[in-house]
């Protein structure tokens, strides 16, 4: 007896829908694996940064809730227009990414290049010049201002004794020094980033191309030159790129040193936007300089890796 022609048609396409149904199945697998660290960074991540921009366009200071309301773009013509901490704020914030970003980089590629060398203890004296990298910021501050200090201070000590200062200095507490001071701390601390990545980096270089420089008649400096730095050219360009963001955005050295002062002399733009929101309670304002910060480092991003050519040939 012959199985109707209908009847095995209905039972192939069950069969191909059910199949479907599996293929489509497994492919959700690896979404729902996501999905637990796609909501953790909805909430810790895009949540908090909605919630700037949203009052950003708000009049909202804890200290006077009867003004607050919506603002429009008040904020943001009051910055531009009546503040006369933000385009102070900012310089002090270019200044400092760029000495800070600079003098870490070039000191950092000295250090990255004297632990690629063969030496004995390279592993331990490795370790020790990570070590300020793994210090916290709060930890840091306490004690370069020990260091700094007028009156117990080891950095006036050791100047007096050679002779370049008569008497101690207020290093935090001039006007003159203060920022000096607080560059000289960050760069400490801030060495060994370019330190580590640019080691790394020249461990992955081959060896050839150092041997065919050789062989051509390049010395030290040509080999730098024209095999090293070419080879570090994108891990050069992302971890500026990193550091700039990170000074950029750097409070915590500078709010425990110097908390902006004297005089504002060490105030940059972050630390004007810390000062607004734990002093002043202004959190809308601070809102709206926070979004011009994001909008100046997003604009130096793309204008800097498009400048650069990242990854391009």
């Amino acid at each position: 007896m012959s199985v109707p022609q209908e009847v095995v048609e209905n039972a192939y396409k069950k069969k191909k829908m059910v199949k479907k149904r599996k293929i489509k199945k497994e492919a959700m697998v690896p979404y729902l694996f996501l999905l637990p660290s796609f909501l953790v960074i909805m909430g810790f991540l895009f949540y908090p940064i909605a919630t700037v921009f949203y009052y950003s366009v708000q009049h909202y200071d804890v200290s006077a809730p009867y003004y607050n309301g919506f603002a429009g773009l008040e904020n943001f013509v009051n910055i531009f227009t009546n503040d006369k901490h933000f385009l102070p704020s900012l310089w002090n914030s270019v200044k400092w990414v760029v000495t800070e970003v600079g003098l870490q980089l070039s000191f950092g590629m000295i250090l990255a290049l004297l632990l690629n060398q063969t030496f004995k203890l390279r592993g331990f004296v490795r370790a020790i010049a990570f070590i300020p990298w793994a210090i916290s910021g709060v930890l840091a501050s306490v004690m370069w201002s020990l260091m700094f200090n007028e009156h117990m201070g080891v950095l006036n000590d050791l100047l007096m004794k050679v002779g370049l200062i008569s008497e101690p200095q207020a290093f935090l507490a001039s006007t003159s020094t203060a920022f000096a001071s607080v560059v000289i701390a960050e760069l400490w601390r801030g060495i060994p980033f370019f330190a580590i990545t640019l080691l790394a980096a020249l461990q992955s270089i081959p060896s050839e191309l150092y041997e065919a420089a050789k062989v051509d008649g390049a010395g030290r400096w040509k080999s730098f030159a024209f095999v090293t730095l070419p080879q570090l050219k994108n891990t050069i360009i992302l971890t500026t790129l990193l550091r700039v963001v990170w000074e950029f955005n750097n409070v915590d050295l500078i709010f425990n040193l110097t908390g902006g002062g004297p005089a504002h002399s060490t105030t940059t733009l972050t630390m004007y936007i810390a000062d607004l929101a734990v002093h002043g309670s202004n959190f809308g304002y601070g809102s709206a300089l926070t979004v011009i910060s994001f909008g100046i480092l997003f604009i130096f991003a793309v204008v800097y890796l498009k400048l650069s050519r990242y990854e391009r040939e």
